[in-house]
């Protein structure tokens, strides 16, 4: 009786001794934590256990872990600096290096944010030599989430923080390296860029059950099965590479990805931005910025001539109607011939554009092409268009419009004479069309564009009517 006495005290000894203090794989040596805020931090420990947090510069908060094991705090970070350390005291300590605090941006979508500064296998990415050669740059850094899917919402993902370097560049999503990079060189601070993709996904597979209820058309699984294609299926790209990242402390978001619902794309239209409000309702950040790349043109086989234009159409839509959103614009850069443009610097860019603007109060950055406001028709069987982000005029980029149609009330479309006017707007017209009602620019699946505002910055695809497909 005494020996099993002195046993059981032995294993409740040995119980606490390992018991311990673990932190979700993105909370490691190497990361980087948003500047002049309240952090969220997170992890889990015996229930009812004391959890300490506390950072090199000064800051320390403490939590109690609750009946599950879990807890959390709110950590104040400083102005961009480091490396600093972390130490978290609970039933084990542990201490993380090389932290720095700056600028944290969540990168998403699909294979165009996925495609690597290496580009895929017979698709190049323009510039990347010179972006690798010169990849060395301690003040980067990356966490790429690995693919996964699940049924139900998970509390960790697979991935690690690394410092930019010329093999981590190399293997880093393209588009947000160099969003990150143009951020990083302007503001002179750390940058941490999360990477979580998936080539092909559609939109719904990046939300959750809640959100998706107002959708009744897109059926949840209940189990994954062979046939089971996990970037189409509804909640479970969401519940395994989004939801375990949930409340990492952020600046803000940039996506790139459509071309897998370009065949629904009035659903896309208040898809799209139910993804957007969830995902900021679930970080509970406000309505951070979320900047996205509009899907460039491409040769689609089997589909309608126009079908990605109306998907361009309803991410133009989401931004024009949804608070705190920009879009980067890619007519003149798509590639007819391949999916995956090579110009990802370009897009990259471009979304920094938004952000340095916007988000970071730098003044005379131009960061939206012209985007179409209203058309008059004076009577004398010509349409003028007039544009917002156009505040020093427009231009065509090869000095001949291309890809404008015009249209009567028959709305049988014929291809259209353009002139840029002296007051900023367009003037468009055909003789074939004496009364005309409508105009579309580059409203087809492969055509380039070539209507710029004076910054360089190209237009949406666009139409003025609103009738049917």
């Amino acid at each position: 009786m005494i020996r099993n006495i002195f046993f059981v005290i032995a294993l409740l000894a040995a119980t606490g001794t390992n018991a311990q203090t673990v932190l979700p794989s993105f909370f490691t040596d190497h990361m980087v934590l948003q500047r002049q805020t309240e952090a969220s931090i997170w992890g889990t420990d015996d229930p009812k256990t004391g959890v300490t947090v506390r950072g090199s510069w000064g800051a320390e908060a403490s939590a109690k872990t609750d009946r599950d094991g879990k807890w959390s705090v709110k950590l104040k970070t400083p102005e961009a600096g480091g490396p600093y350390s972390l130490t978290i005291s609970g039933s084990s300590e542990i201490i993380l290096n090389d932290v720095l605090i700056g600028e944290v941006w969540f990168a998403s979508g699909q294979s165009n944010m996925e495609m690597p500064v290496k580009g895929f296998n017979n698709q190049p990415v323009t510039g990347s030599n010179e972006a690798i050669l010169n990849g060395n740059n301690d003040q980067i850094r990356f966490f790429t989430v690995s693919r996964d899917a699940s049924l139900e919402p998970r509390e960790d993902v697979n991935g690690a923080w690394q410092a930019a370097t010329p093999e981590s560049v190399m293997e880093f999503s393209a588009t947000a390296y160099f969003f990150g990079k143009k951020i990083q060189e302007l503001l002179d601070v750390p940058v941490g860029l999360i990477h979580s993709s998936w080539g092909g996904s559609k939109a719904e597979a990046w939300m959750d059950e809640a959100t998706l209820a107002e959708f009744p058309t897109l059926e949840i699984p209940t189990e994954i099965t062979e046939s089971t294609r996990l970037n189409h299926t509804p909640t479970l790209l969401y519940n395994a590479m989004l939801h375990p990242l949930i409340g990492y402390t952020l600046k803000g978001m940039i996506w790139y990805q459509g071309e897998s619902n370009r065949l629904a794309p009035e659903q896309y239209k208040t898809l799209f931005p139910a993804l957007i409000n969830s995902w900021r309702a679930q970080w509970q950040q406000g309505s951070f910025p979320f900047y996205f790349v509009q899907i460039a043109p491409f040769r689609y086989e089997g589909d309608e001539l126009a079908g990605s234009a109306y998907l361009r159409e309803a991410q133009l839509h989401s931004m024009l109607h949804t608070e705190n959103t920009g879009m980067a614009v890619t007519m003149d850069i798509g590639d007819c011939g391949c999916i995956h443009p090579a110009e990802k610097k370009k897009a990259g860019e471009r979304l920094a554009y938004w952000a340095l603007s916007k988000d970071y109060g730098i003044k005379g950055v131009a960061f939206s092409g012209p985007v179409y406001r209203q058309m008059e028709t004076p009577g004398d069987g010509k349409i003028t268009l007039s544009f917002d982000h156009a505040e020093t005029g427009l231009y065509f980029s090869d000095l001949s419009a291309t890809g404008f149609e015009i249209a009567g009330e028959d709305r049988v479309f014929v291809p259209a004479e353009v002139i840029v006017n002296r007051d900023r707007t367009l003037t468009v017209w055909s003789d074939q069309v004496p009364a005309p009602a409508a105009v579309r620019y580059a409203f087809k699946n492969c055509v380039g564009g070539t209507l710029y505002n004076t910054s360089g910055l190209p237009a949406s695809s666009f139409r003025t009517d609103n009738w049917e497909q």
